[in-house]
């Protein structure tokens, strides 16, 4: 009996027989042979018939089959320069479990639209399959890395009584007894007491914005890895963001770089991504758009504009830091020789991808964080027990939030989020 195989390791098989379970990804004739492209959710490689070498019910099966129908292949594996893989295999039987009907996303051209309403089979061609095998690859290096550093998981609610990043953007649902609960925009608050805790921790789960946004880089939910360091300061995260991000790169080149060739990505502008990355402050950033002639007022955020011509100016990820503190959230704390800058920073990926990363040292003094709280005109019932961090053996500590789909985006080189997570939420977009 033939042994059951993937073709992600079919190498493993030079010259035996297997049996690969998988979907018709493509089809051709030549004369009395059969191609047929099988994938298996692993890789896909081309399995051949040749008439006299099979029986008649097999070879037919050859010509009855369509596009995504569902088989058990068996036959000899061949090393085979010239096909996909270095591989094909020589069959000898075809088991078909389902003729799928006429297949909706066909070779031509379709619309963003008609792709997005059949995500569920998108996700099935090529491109979609190496960017979200990228997805899981990367996802599991940042694990790796954190807990090699000696981080902990440490799971945030995504229901939460409050806002994080401000209440026009919060998602809103009826809770019990007439309480409102909000979907979360960042498990970072809950991080901080997990710090507190445990020293080292991250988060990494869904948050959600109701931002009325249509640009490429915004989803109403999203996923972020979201480290949270006590007795760290500013310089510390920033050389972890840096460290973080260049593993992340290293990783996916050395472990994807099949999937990053499918998705056409140009792998020498990835293999720069090597420590230290240029670090620049908010002023600097804003004479560089100044000098590029974009006009803004001191004070005022970036928004992604900016940050794509900022990005632009840089062959690696850049790191910005010391915004105005107005600029900036309320738990970010003040820069003691400058109380007007956020000891805070922005990480904008290179070739105009912009913003993966934000982060900042968090105010860690009670009285001042009762300030903030008031200027940013945030109720002090809901922090109360944010502000027993501060009242229970309070400590410098820091942290960040690193996009997942924003970096696979850039280290992908795809232009819209939408093709970054399984099934995008956008202003338009909750189908399927």
């Amino acid at each position: 009996m033939a042994e059951i195989a993937t073709i992600e390791r079919i190498g493993q098989f030079v010259d035996e027989k297997v049996t690969l379970r998988g979907w018709l990804f493509n089809k051709r004739s030549s004369g009395k042979i059969r191609f047929l492209q099988i994938r298996d959710g692993t890789g896909s490689i081309q399995a051949v018939l040749v008439k006299n070498e099979v029986s008649p019910s097999t070879f037919a099966v050859a010509d009855t089959v369509t596009q995504e129908s569902s088989l058990v292949v068996t036959g000899v594996v061949r090393a085979d320069d010239r096909a996909v893989g270095g591989h094909e295999l020589q069959v000898s039987d075809i088991q078909v479990i389902q003729v799928a009907e006429d297949y909706p996303i066909t070779p031509k051209e379709h619309g963003p639209a008609f792709l997005l309403d059949h995500r569920h089979l998108w996700l099935r061609s090529a491109k979609q399959h190496a960017i979200l095998r990228i997805r899981s690859h990367l996802i599991q290096a940042a694990r790796e890395y954190l807990h090699q550093e000696g981080f902990v998981l440490f799971d945030a609610p995504i229901l939460t009584p409050t806002a994080c990043e401000g209440t026009s953007t919060l998602f809103e649902t009826d809770y019990f007894y007439g309480e409102t609960a909000y979907l979360s925009q960042s498990g970072q608050l809950y991080a901080e007491a997990g710090a507190m805790a445990l020293g080292k921790v991250y988060t990494l789960g869904p948050t959600f914005r109701a931002e009325k946004s249509k640009t490429r880089r915004h989803l109403t939910e999203f996923w972020m890895l979201e480290p949270e360091v006590a007795y760290a300061d500013l310089q510390d995260i920033l050389s972890l963001a840096e460290e973080l991000v260049s593993h992340l790169v290293n990783s996916v080149l050395t472990h994807k770089s099949e999937e990053l060739r499918t998705v056409g990505r140009d792998l020498d502008k990835l293999r720069l991504v090597v420590p230290p990355f240029p670090r620049i402050t908010y002023d600097e950033a804003l004479d560089l758009l100044r000098q590029r002639g974009m006009a803004m007022k001191w004070g005022n955020d970036f928004g992604a504009t900016e940050d794509t011509v900022l990005s632009e100016q840089f062959d690696l990820p850049v790191m910005i830091t010391h915004y105005p503190v107005q600029a900036k959230a309320f738990y970010m704390k003040s820069d003691p020789d400058n109380p007007n800058l956020a000891l805070c920073l922005d990480m904008l990926a290179p070739e105009g991808y912009g913003e993966i990363i934000g982060g900042s040292q968090r105010e860690d003094d009670y009285h001042q964080l009762l300030e903030k709280l008031a200027a940013h005109r945030l109720p002090r019932e809901p922090f109360e027990w944010y502000l027993d961090l501060r009242r229970y053996g309070t400590v410098p500590h820091a942290g960040f939030g690193l996009g997942i789909e924003r970096t696979i985006a850039w280290i992908c080189g795809i232009k819209h989020l939408r093709e970054a997570i399984p099934f995008p939420r956008m202003l338009q977009r909750i189908y399927p």
